[in-house]
């Protein structure tokens, strides 16, 4: 039986390739309409709450650590939360999806940010402008990579206004197998077999925080639902080898389970009660009580047991055997064998798709791929694909196929999956320019996951060192980043973005960057609503200290009276540049160059600054239209770059608006 179609398109060439920044940005945005000019976020007494048409929104900033009442200090990770309501009866308001920033003010700006600025901004942010950065965005998620080289890259993707796009570089003792985030996406757990540790990695600070000691070779990791265990199965090749498990909350061991000889895969019921635990030289799948912490049961599945799942809607675990190409399914209750079909030998992997009915085996030394159906408990479909399919992945809609020996992915459609006897539907893309098998070997975890905000996923790519962007019904990437010459083994997403927590309250956390004055724009579509709440975040005494023996050498100031100017007519921008410990004007600053831009991206101008003499440089430009107005400034001999900060904002309106006509 062979797929029914394919459509193989070609990589795009550099003319067309978008940066990764861009389409996620445009991806997060793509159902926003522009912001209404009939949304009024008047401003009350109360900084913290804000009404409109019957829609509360009550801003909360607790530190994750200490006192919820302190100040907010640089440095600090703060949970954001937004609670939703109807005003007129108080019922949280479910289901929704909003967006925020924190916009750090210019020093020249006084007083709070009026509605018609606020929605000016909010509408910039939207727009995804590379030239209009909020400090923080609060709709982020980080893309990371587990290297080769014994690295995490933290990358993010919505940060592209600086020449690289790295947030964090994560330095491991030895070599990451296998990796697991929790569900408050605080920590993440990485196995390291050479080094006998599972690594725990801080999402705040990226930093590793604790390191494990299994006394064994751990590489396949599964966490339990609640959270509470850490189940770390080893790589065989221990005399007691099996799984040992990890107690989350005090990061210690709490049991050792000898379960058999070789490699093992592991699964756990969805009601969290028994793990089963494949052991590859043996022949024989372990069933666990997780309660007990006791092994109940060990069955004899085959000649290799490579590979398992669990199926909810089968309500069994499915064993693929890679040496007969079998896949045996055990009684999720009973654990016992009721049923075995036959695939062919060389089964790779089994994966089951969201709902459980079908599960898919690829199979790399015959190119196959067999579709299983649950409620049948056989082998309904089977398809050739390309060279060494070896791993699959579930987005909500489509199976995704990596393939040892092919750079294309090929994708399934579930709806069309589970005909008996009929063809494999397909469609492929390339996921590089290289066969992942050209690169390291790949590791446990998965190398194709699904990003946020999106029907899109993010592609390692180890043979090219670089992680793709596929949004789905597209012909080919819509974006790459390199890997900082890494080869990519596996890739996670930790999404930072607003999330519904508890009914109508929807809750982030983000680390505060630098001090000073804040707005925080918030924006919901439906229903609509855009308001800036004011934020203060106070200096660290020690990194003040710190920062005090960085300051540059220089001290710009504004000559520029008006904040808003008028459509149509030059402006001068004026500014005088002095030192900043004797205030003495600096002259003859060859390259200072003034860059004016209108939110959200439409417009934009470049001039170089004319020295007026005692340290006075002034550049002229003439708004075009109405809006919110940029400046910045560039001077490389001074190391002023552009995405230092926002030098001024400017209102422009035309003269009959300015004068109230």
């Amino acid at each position: 039986m062979s797929v029914s179609r394919r459509i193989s398109p070609v990589l795009p060439g550099p003319a067309v390739a978008f940066s990764l920044c861009l389409v996620v940005a445009a991806s997060l945005v793509s159902a926003a309409p522009n912001v209404p000019t009939d949304v009024r976020p008047d401003t009350v007494p109360d900084p913290t709450l804000r009404e409109d048409e019957g829609v509360g929104i009550r801003l909360k900033l607790d530190p994750v650590h200490g006192d919820s009442q302190a100040p907010l200090y640089e440095g600090d990770a703060v949970k954001v939360s937004f609670a939703i309501s109807d005003t007129a009866t108080e019922t949280p308001l479910r289901g929704l999806y909003p967006a925020a920033w924190m916009d750090l003010l210019p020093s020249s700006k006084e007083g709070a940010t009026s509605a018609e600025d606020c929605l000016e901004k909010v509408s910039t942010f939207l727009g995804g402008s590379l030239f209009a950065q909020p400090e923080l965005n609060l709709n982020v998620y980080y893309v990371l990579a587990l290297n080769d080289d014994a690295t995490i890259t933290v990358v993010d993707p919505l940060f592209g206004f600086g020449t690289t796009k790295l947030l964090e570089l994560v330095v491991l003792p030895a070599k990451g197998e296998d990796w697991v985030l929790d569900a408050p996406r605080r920590r993440i757990f990485v196995s390291m077999p050479t080094l006998g540790k599972v690594a725990v990695v801080d999402t705040e600070s990226w930093k590793i925080t604790r390191q494990i000691d299994t006394a064994s070779r751990p590489e396949r990791l599964a966490l339990l639902a609640d959270g509470r265990y850490l189940w770390a199965a080893d790589d065989g090749s221990s005399e007691n080898s099996g799984v040992t498990v990890i107690d989350t909350e005090p990061l210690e061991v709490v049991a050792q389970i000898p379960t058999g000889a070789g490699q093992h895969d592991l699964t756990v019921s969805p009601d969290d009660r028994f793990a089963f635990v494949t052991n590859y030289l043996a022949g024989t799948v372990s069933v666990i009580s997780t309660w007990d912490l006791v092994k109940t049961q060990t069955l004899a599945t085959g000649s290799r047991p490579l590979s398992i799942d669990f199926s909810a809607m089968g309500g069994a675990a499915y064993v693929a055997d890679q040496a007969d190409g079998t896949i045996t399914v055990i009684d999720g209750e009973s654990h016992r064998i009721v049923a075995r079909m036959e695939a062919a030998a060389g089964l790779n992997q089994i994966r089951f798709a969201p709902g459980g009915r079908y599960g898919l085996a690829p199979n790399p030394d015959n190119n196959r791929v067999y579709v299983i159906d649950a409620a049948a408990q056989r082998i309904v479909q089977n398809g050739e694909m390309e060279k060494g399919p070896d791993q699959i992945t579930f987005t909500d809609e489509l199976a995704y196929v990596r393939h040892r020996d092919s750079e294309l992915i090929l994708m399934i459609p579930l709806v069309s999956i589970g005909g008996e006897g009929e063809p494999i539907a397909v469609v492929d893309f390339p996921g590089g320019q290289r066969p992942p098998g050209l690169g390291a070997k790949p590791s446990r975890a998965d190398s194709i996951v699904q990003a946020p905000g999106s029907p899109a996923v993010l592609v390692a790519n180890p043979g090219d060192k670089t992680i793709y962007f596929y949004k789905e019904g597209m012909a080919a990437p819509m974006g790459n980043f390199q890997n900082y010459n890494r080869q990519p083994r596996a890739v996670m997403v930790v999404d930072r973005s607003l999330k519904e927590r508890t009914p109508g309250t929807y809750e982030t956390t983000v680390k505060l960057r630098r001090p000073g004055r804040y707005d925080i724009a918030f924006f919901l579509d439906s229903p609509k609503a855009a308001h800036c709440f004011p934020v203060e975040v106070l200096p660290d005494p020690k990194r003040a200290r710190a920062r005090e023996l960085l300051k540059p050498s220089y001290r710009i100031t504004s000559l520029l009276d008006q904040k808003t100017i008028p459509v149509g007519e030059p402006v001068d921008l004026r500014f005088q540049v002095s030192d900043r410990t004797s205030g003495a004007p600096l002259s003859g600053i060859p390259d200072l160059k003034v860059v004016t831009f209108l939110g959200p991206g439409q417009w934009q101008e470049r001039l170089f600054a004319k020295h007026q003499g005692e340290g006075i440089y002034q550049a002229s430009f003439t708004p075009p239209e109405s809006g919110i107005y940029y400046v910045f400034l560039r001077a490389p001999s001074l190391g002023i770059e552009l995405k230092d900060s926002k030098f001024l904002v400017l209102r422009a309106q035309t003269t009959e608006l300015a004068q109230g006509k």
